[in-house]
């Protein structure tokens, strides 16, 4: 799909734009034209970014999701490449996919490439038509509110993904399954997904607010150096919250091993207790002790009742023996 939003001064925001009224648009240096591709094909989106001037090289880099956040000066205009991370949470899982977001900033246009949906793109378009003051500002400044609603974005991701590990802390303490620990791990995934999208970002808003660009004007530098502050404290956030998934893992295990412990030491203390008795009851169960082998009294009442005796003591003396070794 291909979508246009063109402001002029003083006119409604036009959205009704054909292809061919393109080249026109942006030979008005009055007005600005926003021109949205959602999952164009190559061979639809080339021909036309090819009509403005583009870089058979930025072209390439625009149509294929290989790329690293960046930013490209190609002198009349910028190149810049964005992550985005969609992310979804299904009974406490959590599972994310990184989309690319391909930009192209001049003097007065912005054209905004990518295979989804991306919400800060559908924020921004329904902003821009609802309030013309979003486009008044200029190219530039619609760039900074494309990627300020993205990088705002991550916050309820960063919130969720705290009140998930309060949870899952809770459930190591109480009763830890293996349910808990891919949980676990599945925020470690997103985590290092989502850090891998912040730091070279952060490098892209940082060239933004600092470097001298043509389609930049010096005053909107500002606006980028506030996004890069937000990445900033993202990245920090990140770390925070990975720390605190791999403390939940660390003490998942210790928990685990020491239920196992507990576990095992209470079977060994069993079959310790039982063992004497296992001995007796084997030893007097062979077939030695017959009544022609003159040992007919090994039958009598007061035998049986010596060896009810024996039998109920080993364990109690092994039990008291135990405790005072402080094995128990």
């Amino acid at each position: 799909m291909i979508r246009a939003l063109f402001y002029t001064p003083g006119k409604p925001i036009r959205t009704d734009i054909p292809p061919r009224e393109f080249q026109r648009l942006i030979r008005d240096r009055r007005g600005l034209l926003w021109l949205d591709f959602i999952g164009e094909p190559p061979e639809i989106a080339e021909p036309i970014l090819s009509e403005f001037g583009f870089h058979p090289l930025a072209i390439d880099d625009a149509l294929q999701e290989t790329h690293t956040p960046k930013i490209d000066d190609w002198g009349d205009y910028l190149y810049l490449v964005l992550n985005v991370m969609n992310y979804k949470r299904e009974d406490g899982y959590f599972s994310s996919e990184v989309d690319e977001l391909d930009i192209f900033l001049g003097r007065n246009y912005v054209i905004t490439h990518h295979d989804q949906l991306v919400a800060s793109i559908e924020d921004t378009w329904i902003a821009c038509q609802r309030d013309q003051r979003h486009m008044q500002e200029g190219a530039d400044h619609l760039l900074y509110r494309i990627i300020d609603t993205l990088v705002t974005g991550y916050m309820p991701l960063v919130e969720e993904i705290d009140q998930q590990i309060d949870r899952i802390e809770d459930q190591v303490f109480d009763r830890p399954t293996p349910t808990t620990l891919e949980q676990i791990f599945g925020l470690k995934r997103v985590l290092l997904s989502m850090r891998r999208i912040i730091l070279p970002q952060r490098e892209v808003l940082n060239k933004l607010a600092r470097d001298d660009y043509r389609m930049i004007d010096p005053k909107d530098r500002v606006f980028f150096r506030d996004i890069y502050d937000h990445l900033v404290r993202l990245h920090d956030l990140n770390e925070s919250l990975r720390d605190l998934v791999s403390g939940a893992l660390d003490t998942y295990l210790s928990v685990v091993n020491n239920r196992m412990n507990e576990i095992m030491k209470t079977l060994t203390i069993i079959t310790t207790l039982f063992m004497p008795i296992t001995f007796v009851t084997g030893f007097f169960g062979m077939n030695f002790f017959e009544p022609i082998a003159h040992l007919a009294g090994w039958t009598s009442q007061q035998v049986f009742v010596a060896m009810m005796v024996v039998i109920l003591s080993f364990p109690i003396f092994m039990f008291l023996w135990m405790r005072r070794r402080t094995w128990i």
